[in-house]
């Protein structure tokens, strides 16, 4: 059952606009990212690493959360429009299926999303002239903040379900990404869902911030998760259909 979920929420996404986010938001942390290093050559000397921690510093801090928002609250504002929840709702399919449906369709965005970004990041350091390829240890970030990003994709699938506004969600997801930013600085990092992927992709840092904290990193991912959709299921299950 849960596979036939998969495969409905994959119909809803095709010839989506949410494709034009997915494109374009991207996008505009590069930009920002690698006219930040081009401006502060005398001061960036780690070429690759360098250029890494500039667009990542936009691109994780500002855009990443607002724009996992946006794809969370697509898909659950096909189901607020026409009371096509009272339909999904009164489907013989269990209502953990159906959630979690939506996380892997979401987890996948996710990733399309993370390789489009680490695409960006080799295409504009060809441009600035780095030579040869992004060292590998610049991957492992990457694939870090697609583990920290399910835990925020889980939250705010949650929010978007519970809110029917379209924007709130989005607002909120902009206020986690400030406060992610300020906790990404303390010890407790770890701790905070919106920090997680800040720390995973290793956003502005020369040093790699996890050194010695990977596994607390990914306990600490996999318990949001959880309890993200614990939470989620439980409230599909008590919570009556609102027309």
């Amino acid at each position: 059952m849960l596979k036939n979920c998969i495969l409905c929420e994959k119909m809803k996404l095709r010839r989506s606009p949410m494709w034009i986010a997915f494109v374009l938001f991207p996008v505009v942390p590069a930009a920002l990212g690698t006219g930040n290093y081009l401006n502060n050559l005398a001061l960036l000397k780690s070429e690759w690493f360098s250029l890494w921690t500039q667009e990542t510093l936009f691109y994780s801090n500002f855009f990443f959360a607002p724009l996992i928002a946006v794809y969370c609250g697509y898909l659950w504002r096909i189901e607020n429009r026409n009371r096509n929840r009272h339909l999904l709702m009164t489907m013989p399919v269990p209502v953990r299926d159906i959630f979690l449906g939506k996380l892997a369709s979401i987890a996948k965005i996710t990733l399309f999303t993370q390789i489009w970004v680490f695409v960006l990041f080799v295409l504009t350091g060809r441009m600035v002239s780095l030579s040869g390829m992004p060292p590998t240890v610049i991957l492992l970030y990457a694939v870090r903040g697609t583990f920290g990003g399910l835990a925020v994709a889980a939250l705010q699938l949650m929010l978007s379900m519970m809110i029917r506004s379209f924007a709130t969600p989005i607002a909120i997801a902009v206020f986690g990404a400030v406060t992610g930013l300020l906790a990404s600085n303390s010890r407790y990092a770890v701790c905070y869902p919106y920090s997680l992927m800040m720390v995973g992709m290793n956003a502005n840092r020369s040093e790699d911030i996890l050194q010695g904290n990977t596994l607390p990193f990914f306990i600490s991912c996999a318990v949001w998760l959880a309890l993200f959709c614990a939470m989620s299921v439980y409230y599909l299950k008590h919570t009556d259909v609102r027309a």
